[in-house]
């Protein structure tokens, strides 16, 4: 979601932020999403966040609990290998098709993507390197002029900064910055081949450096995590 176009104190809007800080790790899984804080955070109602969980328990981002409420979700083991084995079959295609699109522009912005993620692995935001990372792969999708997989790339891709906060095990969960600069250069030279190839050994490289066994634990408030 692209919080910058929704208007504030829509569920729309409210939705975004929410997604943005899970995929910050402002908000852990298991974090808990009362909607009385959340109406308080954001000065609206009650009905406003319910329709925005709603609307990220569909995205597979919150899991909601008869009787107990919201909670940001916590994927597990198997969800973790299918998500990841779902974007190994979508995006190795889609950086192809997105280096046969290429344009200027293009280029420029996904320039900009890697740059601003450089800033914040410098300034130990770790969470907001995530976030960007996951950008760039979202915005390769953009850049292929595929709608629909965008859609889905865009959604694992969120999953993926969760399973990322519960699984990593070091900081090369956060895409290694050699792997972003060899697609640029694919996508520089308009080698298509190279591009496909790159983004599969990438994707391999990001599962690798996950342990598929321990979950983190993380302290802090919600009105903490949400706070910019």
């Amino acid at each position: 979601m692209n919080d910058m176009l929704l208007t504030p104190g829509t569920a729309e809007y409210v939705a975004a932020e929410i997604e943005r800080a899970i995929h910050e790790h402002r908000l852990p899984p298991g974090s808990k999403l009362g909607e009385d804080e959340l109406a308080e955070v954001y000065g609206i109602s009650r009905t406003i966040v319910r329709a925005a969980l709603q609307g990220l328990s569909h995205r597979h981002l919150v899991e909601l609990k008869r009787n107990r409420g919201a909670f940001v979700a916590q994927p597990t083991v198997r969800e973790a290998r299918e998500v990841f084995e779902a974007r190994a079959l979508l995006e190795p295609r889609t950086a192809r098709s997105a280096c046969e699109r290429m344009t200027p522009e293009g280029l420029a912005l996904l320039q900009a993507h890697i740059e601003a993620e450089h800033e914040a692995v410098h300034a130990g935001e770790s969470g907001r390197a995530v976030y960007l990372s996951g950008q760039f792969h979202v915005e390769i999708a953009r850049i292929a002029d595929q709608a629909t997989i965008e859609a889905f790339i865009s959604e694992l891709v969120s999953r993926s900064a969760l399973i990322i906060a519960l699984y990593w095990q070091r900081r090369a969960a956060l895409c290694e910055s050699h792997a972003h600069h060899a697609l640029m250069s694919a996508f520089e030279i308009g080698d298509a081949d190279m591009a496909e190839d790159l983004m599969k050994s990438h994707l391999l490289d990001l599962v690798t450096s996950l342990d598929l066994r321990n979950r983190a634990s993380f302290p802090g408030s919600l009105r903490e995590a949400l706070a910019q």
